[in-house]
């Protein structure tokens, strides 16, 4: 039981140091579920804390419509780059051996590289940086005792805040009177917020499987109602000339082995799905979005001593597509078909550090006399 459990804390700490993060333009807010900010909050005690911090990066710079590559981009010079650095601070309580609570605090720090932003006569950067969209949330794990000897599955709730600043400005080079520069919102990948409240549901569990592998599995939808923010784009198209505020959504599942030659060391390895859909699932989708889902393989190896447990994950793109959006479909004729287009990341790299805090043991004293 002992190495069970050891095994599932290691565990729980790789599968909750995954991110959702814009991965290029579809712009995929820097978010993760519920069970991101649990950490090893499945074997938290009644009144123990978990405290973890997740750092991600990527670079942003192939171009796709659906899951037709445009090469010529990087060849000709005109793709847009992104470069995100995002730090998720999280914090987890537990109410009971199963309930626990949560708070995820995200900071972002982006650049982009385009010329089309810029007159398309020379290439300039724009940047955000500051606190990102906060989430907080509670979960319960369904099983207790002996039902959960071999495996548990978690249901989570939450909210996410609009504290990211969802007009952030940069200046815009070759696009003023007489081509002067000119303030102007950045792109809606690199806004450090949606300016919707969102709501969460959130799952994620792990089996016990033979020869000492492990299943896992979680994911969570975000319900965003808002339909627009008012934030412009400065797009061509009247119906894109506003920001919208898409829902999102991220599942992985794979397996977990712990080493034994190495103690407290483990290798994972599963797959995951994320994405913004085309509609929203409650409310109105009108403005701009960029739609579009990224499927990858996901590598993990993780540390464990003590009460800490280090990750690095490194998910790699498989298959990246940029769906056609509402705007796309509405603006087609039949000679004219519209398919826009999104910047894709090739991997994305995850480094998660997590710290148990047990509960003071009381009395421990009380029969040494």
């Amino acid at each position: 039981m002992k190495k069970l459990l050891l095994s599932i804390v290691i565990t729980i700490s790789i599968l909750f140091s995954h991110e959702t993060n814009a991965q290029g333009c579809v712009a995929i807010r820097q978010f993760s579920g519920i069970g991101n900010a649990v950490g090893q909050g499945n074997l938290l005690e009644q009144g123990e804390w978990n405290i973890s911090a997740n750092y991600r990066y990527f670079k942003s710079f192939r171009h796709f419509s659906g899951t037709e590559e445009h090469p010529h981009r990087v060849e000709n010079n005109t793709e847009v780059i992104n470069w995100s650095h995002g730090l998720d601070l999280n914090l987890s309580y537990a109410i009971t051996d199963r309930a626990y609570l949560i708070a995820s605090i995200p900071y972002a720090y982006n650049e982009r590289s385009s010329l089309y932003e810029h007159g398309r006569n020379s290439r300039h950067m724009t940047y955000s940086k500051g606190i990102a969209d906060m989430r907080v949330g509670a979960g319960y794990w369904l099983l207790s005792g002996e039902k959960a000897k071999n495996g548990n599955t978690a249901v989570g709730l939450g909210l996410k805040l609009p504290t990211g600043d969802y007009n952030a400005q940069g200046t815009f080079y070759n696009v003023g009177p007489g081509g002067s520069p000119e303030i102007r919102p950045v792109d809606q990948s690199i806004q450090l917020g949606d300016g919707g409240w969102g709501f969460i549901v959130d799952a994620q569990g792990i089996w016990n499987l033979p020869k000492s592998f492990f299943l896992y599995y979680d994911g969570f939808y975000m319900f965003n109602p808002r339909n627009t923010n008012g934030t412009q784009t400065n797009r061509a198209r009247a119906s894109e000339a506003i920001m919208s505020v898409p829902d999102q959504f991220a599942f992985r599942t794979g397996l977990f082995k712990p080493i034994s030659f190495v103690h407290g060391m483990g290798l994972s390895l599963g797959g995951r799905v994320e994405g913004v859909p085309v509609r929203d699932l409650i409310g109105e989708s009108d403005g701009f979005r960029r739609p579009g889902y990224i499927v990858s393989v996901e590598p993990g190896v993780s540390y464990m001593l003590g009460n800490f447990t280090t990750t690095l994950t490194v998910p790699v793109a498989l298959i990246r597509n940029r769906t056609r959006s509402l705007t796309d479909i509405a603006d087609s004729t039949p000679d004219n078909r519209r398919h826009g287009d999104a910047a894709f990341a090739d991997y994305l790299v995850n480094v998660n550090l997590a710290w148990r805090i047990p509960k003071k043991v009381k009395g421990v004293f009380n029969n040494l006399d």
